[in-house]
């Protein structure tokens, strides 16, 4: 399970010049040719951009009190996310902010978020760190229906959320504020920007979007596709997590120490141990599927809608909620739309077909916005994982040479490298 939640901060920074989408992939230098192995190990700890260290960077945690009726109504073991938090990094006078919105079920400090912001914060940007709309903490203390998936009902909790910074940190001298988000956050990031033509309560000078998905039900269903990878030794008397987890051991045994995290992962899989394709792609698609429990079993016990836990069970904090989490591993992503989005779309807005749905909460709805905008630009990878058929054509169509497409890297693999790191900072400078 720490090996997971290792997996699930991996990290995402990408922008370049104007033809850096026509890179070779000699000419791009990024080691990792397989896009599952880029997506778990990311980058050598060689070739990444010179970052701060933690020591070296004025932050701290704070809390906002958005929801506060939630503070009644959610069970008791949920007292440490009735309240959102999230992390301000400071420089020392005036300077831009840089907001970062995590991806899929992230945390404000996950590690992508954390990497993203040394990045920044050591070119001299203030920087806010928050948790994805599909995090249970955004959803139990900041989501007004905690029913993520709606783009543009995301957008704006986000957007009170951010609001609510800047009040709370009134003091604190901007010149300029930015905006970024990597995976799902891009496309958050996306659904902000344009909520913020009308409101103005920032006016983003520029937007970045790291690794977005285009078509986010295309995306939701190459992931959970991961998870049906038919692996070698896995059978009725071994578990998937037990062939990893054997291999792991057998190597640590070989190393005399443990260390998890990406520079090991990448020496793990130069070694005669490492994981084949299958279980590569075995174990993203069950860091998603953990995700999406967590998702599917936030959103229902919120509220109440006894899909997942009974409406009148009671639950303090003494209760086991680990048969409810199972109960919701059983339902994938595809389950969550159909019991818990759909409905609520459609009790809320009218809403249609599924079909109308997807159109409406991807990049899609955003096409002559995004066409029209200079100051919004995208980073992918062509290897990206979460990438469908046509995808790469729309960010092309759309953004032209706003558009950045790596060679390699899969999903976020490549946002520490120096490369990419040089190209964000040249964008967000102009």
């Amino acid at each position: 399970m720490q090996l997971l939640l290792r997996l699930t901060a991996l990290l995402a920074l990408i922008v370049t010049p104007l033809h850096a989408a026509d890179l070779s992939v000699e000419e791009y230098g990024y080691p990792l040719a397989n896009p599952f192995e880029a997506t778990i190990a990311g980058t050598p700890a060689d070739l990444r951009a010179e970052v701060p260290s933690d020591d070296a960077i004025d932050q701290a945690d704070y809390s906002l009190r958005l929801r506060p009726e939630r503070e009644f109504t959610l069970p008791d073991n949920f007292w440490p996310v009735k309240q959102l938090r999230y992390r301000l990094a400071r420089q020392r006078g005036p300077a831009p902010l840089m907001f970062i919105i995590s991806g899929t079920g992230a945390h404000y400090s996950a590690g992508k978020t954390e990497a993203l912001k040394r990045l920044f914060y050591g070119a001299g940007y203030h920087v806010v760190q928050l948790s994805s709309p599909t995090s249970y903490d955004f959803m139990s203390a900041a989501s007004r229906y905690a029913t993520p998936g709606i783009s543009s009902d995301d957008a704006k909790d986000l957007y009170r959320v951010m609001q609510a910074v800047r009040a709370q940190q009134h003091k604190l001298q901007v010149t300029e504020f930015h905006l970024t988000g990597y995976s799902l956050g891009a496309l958050n990031a996306a659904f902000v920007s344009q909520l913020d033509e009308t409101r103005r309560s920032f006016n983003f000078k520029r937007v970045l979007l790291l690794n977005p998905p285009v078509n986010l039900y295309t995306s939701v269903a190459n992931l959970d596709k991961l998870v049906q990878t038919r692996v070698d030794g896995i059978n009725d008397h071994t578990t998937f997590y037990e062939v990893v987890l054997e291999k792991l051991t057998r190597y640590y045994q070989q190393r005399g120490y443990i260390d998890l995290d990406e520079a090991m992962l990448y020496d793990f899989q130069q070694s005669t141990l490492k994981l084949s394709d299958e279980q590569m792609a075995m174990l993203i698609g069950s860091v998603f599927r953990f995700s999406a429990a967590d998702i599917i079993f936030t959103s229902d016990l919120i509220n109440r809608r006894g899909l997942i836990v009974p409406q009148d069970y009671p639950i303090n904090q003494s209760t086991s909620l680990e048969p409810f989490f199972k109960r919701a591993l059983l339902c994938d992503f595809d389950c969550y739309i159909t019991e818990q989005l759909i409905p609520m779309w459609r009790a809320q807005y009218d809403g249609g077909s599924l079909t109308q749905l997807v159109q409406q909460v991807s990049l899609y709805a955003l096409e002559d916005y995004l066409r029209q905008s200079p100051k919004i630009a995208v980073m992918h990878n062509a290897d990206d994982v979460i990438l469908g058929a046509g995808d790469i054509g729309f960010l092309r169509r759309t953004f032209g040479d706003r558009l950045t497409l790596y060679p390699r890297g899969g999903h976020c693999g490549n946002l520490t490298y120096r490369v990419n790191a040089q190209h964000m900072l040249e964008f967000f400078r102009g």
